[in-house]
């Protein structure tokens, strides 16, 4: 059973001073299956008005404002987790997948409520005339759900080229399809508009992942990311995640921390501030074998 450390920092630094701040944190972890957080904590500088709860998707979600001046913010999240993930070879289902969808809406097990949210568009996922002939080439007749699944997220893997600079935080998932290029954030939308054009439930999971280093490299700190990947729900199975962006199923190497319906339900740190001018960011992320 692996046991991770995790420490997230973003730091702003502020060309003129700002005056006020409030800010919307979702960097402390959620209670998810196979995970058992010894610690978590979160830490802000300057000191701020702070509250803590639980939002609408059941994600640990932190308010805070800075009502003094001050020329940067400093936001660290700190955490220890065991994984105790199964192996991803008991992930099988001779179940078709026209079958899996239609008893979203009759297996009585299912939490109508909780689930078929997430058949619907939201914010960052609206309709697009591309995800539907996209998803139908993994989605043949009869063909078994956890292996059209796979199918999906390897063709993503596939076709859509990573690169960090392609995209920002506002990218469509039209303009994915058109440029065939984006990050993990990028091609869990494009996975999860695929699916609900299907008529499935998907969601966006945000994360972490355990990155290693070139044979014969020591591991660098502070080099990791925040990841995400898309989880879609079959009631014969329960929610399934699945990585499109390293082409694999997510066990013991991935750190849940929350999920929605897209990222804007989950994003580390947003906010508004007053001044400030000119900023500049600094993200670093590691995650580390305790």
């Amino acid at each position: 059973m692996p046991v991770y450390r995790v420490k997230h920092i973003t730091r702003y630094r502020y060309q003129q001073p700002v005056t006020i701040c409030h800010h919307i944190a979702h960097l402390l972890p959620r209670e998810a299956p196979h995970h058992i957080w010894n610690f978590s904590d979160l830490e802000i500088f300057p000191a701020a008005v702070r509250t803590d709860r639980l939002d609408y998707f059941g994600n640990r979600q932190t308010f805070f404002s800075i009502q003094e001046p001050h020329r940067e913010l400093l936001v660290t999240s700190r955490g220890e987790v065991e994984i105790t993930s199964p192996s991803t070879g008991l992930l099988f289902s001779n179940q078709p997948w026209e079958q899996a969808r239609d008893s979203l809406f009759t297996n009585p097990i299912v939490d109508f409520g909780r689930v078929v949210q997430f058949t619907f568009e939201s914010t960052k996922i609206t309709p697009t005339s591309e995800a539907a002939p996209y998803a139908a080439e993994s989605f043949l007749p009869n063909r078994p759900i956890v292996e059209a699944l796979e199918d999906l997220m390897h063709r993503i893997y596939q076709d859509f080229q990573f690169d960090s600079t392609a995209t920002t935080v506002s990218t469509s998932v039209a303009d994915i399809f058109r440029h065939r290029r984006g990050v993990c954030q990028d091609f869990a939308h494009l996975g999860i508009a695929c699916l609900r054009s299907m008529g499935f439930a998907a969601r966006y999971v945000s994360g972490y992942l355990l990155t290693l280093p070139p044979p014969g490299r020591p591991r660098l700190i502070g080099v990791d990311a925040s990841h995400a990947w898309f989880s879609v729900y079959v009631p014969e199975l329960g929610w399934l995640d699945f990585d499109p962006t390293n082409d694999m199923i997510p066990a013991d190497r991935h750190i849940t921390i929350a999920y929605g319906r897209d990222f804007s339900d989950v994003s580390p740190l947003r906010g508004m501030i007053l001044g400030g001018g000119k900023h500049t960011m600094y993200v670093s992320v590691d995650v580390s074998p305790a």
